[in-house]
């Protein structure tokens, strides 16, 4: 474990590999089962009001769970939690796979319910164990391969659901999801990846303990502020400006199959592939602008609001009628940023301590599941009256005047405090000793 107390990353780089791969395949089995999942429901349901108010129950589901999640991880362990949510997935979409023949809607509510909630319990779990998996200095790297993994795996989930249903039906599209939930639980199984701070990732055994987190220094007089939430106003403006992004990227969701009818509808399908397609192509870029562009350094909430803003201004750019090249172009650029903002924003909670990196991200995961939530209802009322494009652009508009806010909000001179700092008294004497240059960018 002496590479962990220096700082270096763990040798474990096939474990991250292995890990990464068996979660690309539940992200799309996830993918897949949106769209299976909500053809199904219209099945059972019968009407538009139907499908909103189940979808609205999984991502509910997904809320609470959000609320919850931080004090489950830190009871449970990471793991054990990735292992339990993959575990309940597979079992329900394994019951519902069988009830597909005869559709009722008890099954399908149980469904939506576990896959809200083992979703977000999941994704919180994974992200809080990234930094002990690999260790803080490659955990945006990792964070690169996540996003770029996942947003292929989108790609092939929306494109292979309706070959899937038209060969095997209803049944063996939610047979296929519980698959790829007993993969991912196979991944983590097997592999014994470190979770907590007290194994080591070679052997799993218990090591030395590792140095102190920083802790942030209010000095008196110095203007650093924490907010109501009892977090640093930077970090408590970042989950915000994540919260309100999922708002605002719930209109083009919406609005994309509207748009699509309109501009090729003897083949709405093949437009919004290639939508997706050039998105993905963008967020798969990414890592790689940020590490030609950050020479390896920690982004923090300038270049997170940047991208956010950036992001915004392509999506609406998108719905303004361009030429299909350009419409292609708008669409790589919004996934670049849309890349950059996710490991951006999510290694910056990564940087903190790690007996408050679970409560962040379950917080987290609320904001960003209750915006989206709010976003989807409204931008599916507002599209009824006014055209795509009104809607997408005041949808981003509010993402965008939030990533100006927290441009502004960071620039203040006040926030020059809010940079950690070691406290002596907290740290054992054999540990004082921190490499050189080590530094935590709020």
């Amino acid at each position: 474990m002496e590479q962990a107390l220096r700082g270096e990353p763990a040798p474990i780089g096939w474990r991250v590999r292995a890990l990464v791969a068996g979660y690309s395949v539940s992200a799309y089995g996830n993918f897949l089962n949106l769209i299976a999942l909500s053809l199904f429901t219209y099945q059972v349901v019968g009407t538009a009001f139907g499908i909103g108010a189940v979808m609205a129950l999984r991502l509910f589901s997904g809320v609470l769970a959000g609320l919850g999640a931080g004090a489950i991880t830190t009871a449970l362990g990471p793991r054990t939690v990735m292992l339990g949510a993959d575990a309940a997935q597979a079992a329900a979409m394994t019951v519902l796979a069988f009830s597909a023949r005869d559709p009722s809607l008890a099954p399908l509510l149980g469904a939506v319910v576990v896959l809200g909630a083992g979703n977000t319990l999941f994704t919180v779990a994974l992200r809080s164990a990234v930094p002990v998996i690999v260790g803080q200095d490659e955990r945006t790297r990792t964070n690169g391969l996540l996003v770029t993994t996942r947003s292929f795996a989108t790609v092939l989930g929306f494109a292979s659901a309706a070959g899937i249903i038209a060969f095997g039906g209803y049944g063996l599209a939610f047979a296929v999801n519980a698959a790829t939930f007993v993969v991912s639980a196979a991944a983590v199984l097997a592999l014994r990846p470190p979770t907590t701070a007290d194994a080591d990732p070679r052997t799993g055994a218990a090591a030395e303990p590792a140095p102190p987190q920083p802790v942030l220094q209010h000095p008196p007089g110095a203007g650093a502020r924490r907010a109501p939430a009892g977090l640093p106003g930077l970090l408590l403006g970042m989950l915000i400006l994540r919260g309100t992004d999922a708002f605002a990227s719930s209109s083009h969701n919406v609005a994309l199959p509207i748009v699509a009818g309109l501009t090729s509808p003897d083949d709405p399908a093949l437009f919004m592939t290639g939508f997706w397609v050039a998105w993905a192509v963008g967020t798969a870029l990414s890592p790689q602008l940020l590490r030609r562009l950050g020479g390896g350094k920690a982004y923090g909430p300038r270049a997170f609001a940047l991208a956010t803003g950036v992001m915004s201004i392509s999506f609406v750019l998108a719905f303004t009628g361009l030429p299909v090249p350009a419409l292609i172009g708008a669409a790589l650029v919004a996934g670049l940023a849309d890349g950059c903002t996710e490991i951006v924003y999510v290694s910056r909670l990564q940087a903190a301590p790690e007996r408050e990196r679970s409560r962040l991200f379950g917080l987290s995961a609320s904001a960003e599941t209750a915006g989206f939530s709010l976003g989807m209802l409204g931008a599916a009322a507002a599209l009824e009256g006014f055209p795509a494009l009104t809607v997408v652009a005041a949808f981003h508009g509010t993402a965008l005047c939030g990533a100006l806010a927290l441009s502004l909000y960071a620039f203040a001179p006040r926030h020059g405090a809010l940079r950690p700092h070691h406290h002596p008294d907290l740290i054992p004497r054999h540990h004082r000793q921190l490499k050189k240059g080590h530094t935590w960018h709020a």
